[in-house]
């Protein structure tokens, strides 16, 4: 099912989880562990982080050297394990960052074949490698090219002008929103035309990057309805769980983090600190349902205690 319908069917706001793939060769064990943590809330559907290849320097006997690696690669196996043993919605994230258009729309169409209904456009992480476009290959640049790609496929429109009984696909398309902007955007209402343009590409949905202040969400999504866009606008919640996200979150996705918040985790023992993000993100939660948000999207990648302890305090499940 469309993450659209579940929105529109659900009599209470639905939540749901985003995940990463696990490194490459490592254990899956411990990823399905964190998937059956997950399904006993009921998320309607779960989101799947896609990796591009990467550039890393490695000492070798030779030297340093720098090679190109997928550190995680496993987005549609994920994605297909999560479908076939919880039936729940899986929603892989698809990237220009690091992939041709054909290896887009080969992507795209085996997820079709899995019975995958949704997908995530995003531009992806630069990652200091440039894949070379050779065979005349083509590229995505930004997302809206992306969403743009996957609304040509379900009007039935592929790269290829030769194929023989193409169909259509149905994806429901979401797209990133950024209430403290993108850090590449010169201003908020900049970051939001470029939003209103990915929606009106296609896109059917979308999906904010966490933040700590709610008052920064409702403000862009008032902005974003006076900008004329309707769609539903789900806010992503990170709990603080750990004393160097106070640097980390900040330098690595471009997000404040309210005074009061990081004063209380400084000022508490190490191994209280997910206590702290527990406590702050509860209020978040209460706020943001009180206020009207649709949804809740927790942003959880590798471990679910902090998220299970929230949901458990709230009676969420």
């Amino acid at each position: 099912m469309k993450v659209t319908e579940h929105l529109a069917r659900a009599t209470a706001p639905p939540i749901s989880f985003e995940i990463i793939p696990p490194l490459r060769g490592g254990n899956i064990q411990s990823l399905l562990a964190l998937i059956e943590d997950l399904v006993k809330f009921r998320p309607p559907y779960i989101d799947i982080t896609s990796h591009a290849a990467e550039v890393v320097y490695e000492e070798t006997a030779q030297g340093i050297q720098r090679r190109v690696k997928r550190k995680r690669p496993g987005t549609m196996g994920v994605c297909a394990l999560i479908q076939n043993k919880w039936s729940v919605d899986a929603v892989p994230h698809v990237l220009c960052q690091g992939f041709t258009r054909e290896e887009t729309e080969d992507f795209l169409i085996e997820l079709r074949y899995l019975g995958i209904d949704n997908v995530l456009a995003v531009r992806g992480d630069e990652s200091g490698y440039q894949k070379p476009l050779r065979d005349g290959k083509t590229a995505n640049d930004y997302a809206i090219d992306l969403v743009r790609q996957v609304a040509d496929m379900n009007r039935g429109r592929y790269l290829a002008t030769d194929l023989l009984d193409a169909s259509p696909t149905d994806f429901c398309v979401g797209v990133g929103g950024y209430p403290e902007k993108h850090f590449e955007a010169p201003n908020l209402e900049t970051d939001i035309r470029r939003a209103k343009e990915k929606i009106e590409a296609g896109a059917g949905y979308i999906v904010t990057q966490m933040f700590f202040d709610n008052a920064r969400y409702f403000s862009y999504v008032e902005k974003c309805r006076a900008a004329g866009i309707t769609v539903p606008i789900i806010p992503g919640i990170k709990i603080l769980t750990s004393r160097a996200q106070l640097a980390s979150i900040p330098r690595n996705f471009y997000v404040d983090i309210p005074s009061e918040l990081s004063d209380e985790a400084g000022a508490v023992a190490a191994e209280r600190v997910p206590e702290v993000g527990v406590e702050w993100a509860e209020r978040q939660v209460k706020g943001l349902l009180d206020g009207g948000a649709p949804s809740l999207h927790f942003y959880v990648m590798q471990n679910a205690r902090a998220v299970s302890r929230l949901l458990d305090r709230l009676r969420l499940a």
